[in-house]
């Protein structure tokens, strides 16, 4: 049996801004900071064999804050955009309350919770490529990559760390906890906050715990 614990990343600038962040590199606020000291004090009992966070910044001083925390600076790290947060396309970089305000908040709602919905793709500052996923191509990618990477780990008996994002953890956890696409979009994971998994040889989840960040 093997332990995967799963984070998502401390509160971003643009987190506290109210911003639609995506791909676009945003670093970590001084609370996004305590919470990833408050979320790593809370599985300090645990010793890891390896992490896998995203190519993100957040994520990566997450992770950064979380091994310094628990003493475990010695671990092999991976970092792939596989688990990078969904691409907002044009939202990013743009307020969430202003965007309610001009298109109203049940078109928002869709751009932001809907399965299968992507945000529109106009090419912006933050867009420059002109790309936009919904939360079944964050899955697409991720997916993959988690089985392929990091699950094969945890089945033959290792502990396993993964700092990443919202959806792309939301992604992991709708395989995890079989959940249809309506069930997922009610899911909410908090920042900074571990999520641990006890998973035996055949991938079968033996345990869930999802933990909440002291005050």
């Amino acid at each position: 049996m093997g332990t995967l614990v799963l984070i998502r990343h401390g509160q971003s600038q643009w987190n506290l801004e109210n911003r639609f962040t995506g791909w676009v590199d945003i670093p970590l606020t001084d609370s996004g900071r305590m919470e990833a000291r408050r979320g790593a004090e809370i599985i300090k009992h645990l010793k890891f064999d390896c992490a896998f966070t995203s190519a993100l910044k957040r994520a990566e001083e997450t992770l950064r804050i979380v091994l310094e925390t628990t003493r475990q600076t010695h671990l092999p790290i991976e970092r792939d955009p596989a688990l990078n947060e969904r691409h907002y396309g044009a939202l990013q970089g743009l307020n969430k309350a202003e965007l309610a305000k001009k298109f109203g908040e049940q078109q928002v709602h869709i751009w932001r919770r809907s399965y299968d919905v992507a945000p529109p793709k106009d090419k912006t500052e933050w867009n420059l490529d002109g790309k936009s996923e919904s939360l079944k191509d964050t899955a697409a990618r991720t997916l993959p990559y988690f089985k392929k990477r990091i699950l094969p780990l945890v089945e033959s008996g290792k502990n396993v760390l993964v700092v990443a994002h919202g959806n792309s953890l939301r992604s992991i956890i709708m395989d995890l906890d079989r959940m249809t696409k309506e069930q997922v979009l009610q899911l909410n994971i908090a920042t900074g906050a571990p999520i641990l998994y006890e998973i035996d040889s055949t991938g079968r989840v033996l345990k869930k715990i999802v933990t909440e960040l002291p005050s």
